[in-house]
């Protein structure tokens, strides 16, 4: 079973590497780490690079494809390469899937047109600009596609997504062994339970971190 991440510059580490940590458990999953050119790709803040040993022209039929999100991809939302072999890919994959703003290049690509999907909420409103029918929901499913909402919400797709590539003893197998089981210390995970004023508060310093992430991204093309 070939699972294709994709990576790039400037995306989240924990909506590649918890998926990751979900599917690698798979028996006989082959994960591989894929990008338009080969080699490290810096997350967000820079501090961390993870690495691409794949091109995504020599991945042309995986099994599984996962789109993870950041602030990295807006730049990607108008590449035709990327967006052809994401059409290309979808075409004859299994499932399909994204974690938070990861949909906003399966909606890009023509995807998730006319669909339910989730994304981070920050980006909900774009996520409709570009097709397709925004969710609150944790995890959408919609046939084969598969949409997961903020970062966190990764491994929850990842174990839904083991449920139905095997069974639901396997995935409960491996939440159990990376003991998934959260018991956060506050609840407020989610604009709805967050409230207005800490809602607007990180907004604003999400919109200058986006704004940070987009300026070093063009001075390094």
């Amino acid at each position: 079973m070939e699972i294709a991440i994709l990576m790039y510059d400037g995306l989240t580490a924990l909506d590649a590497v918890g998926p990751y940590d979900v599917l690698s458990r798979v028996p006989g999953a082959d994960v591989k780490f894929v990008a338009a050119e080969p080699g490290p790709k810096r997350t967000e803040n820079g501090m961390l690079a993870m690495t691409a040993d794949h091109v995504i022209a020599d991945v042309t039929a995986p099994d599984v494809l996962l789109v993870p999100g950041g602030f990295g991809n807006r730049v990607l939302l108008d590449d035709a390469p990327l967006l052809d072999w994401i059409r290309s890919v979808h075409a004859t994959s299994t499932y399909t899937t994204s974690v938070c703003t990861g949909a906003l290049l399966l909606a890009a690509a023509g995807i998730l047109d006319g669909l339910e999907a989730t994304t981070h909420w920050g980006q909900r409103d774009r996520l409709a600009e570009l097709g397709a029918r925004p969710s609150t929901q944790r995890v959408v499913e919609q046939g084969k596609v598969l949409t997961a909402a903020g970062v966190s919400a990764g491994i929850d797709m990842a174990l839904t997504l083991v449920a139905r590539l095997v069974d639901d003893e396997l995935a409960k197998a491996i939440q159990l062994g990376i003991e998934y089981d959260p018991q956060p210390p506050f609840d407020c995970g989610s604009p709805e339970k967050a409230g207005a004023e800490l809602t607007e508060r990180l907004r604003t310093r999400l919109a200058t971190e986006h704004t940070a992430v987009q300026a070093v991204l063009a001075g390094s093309r």
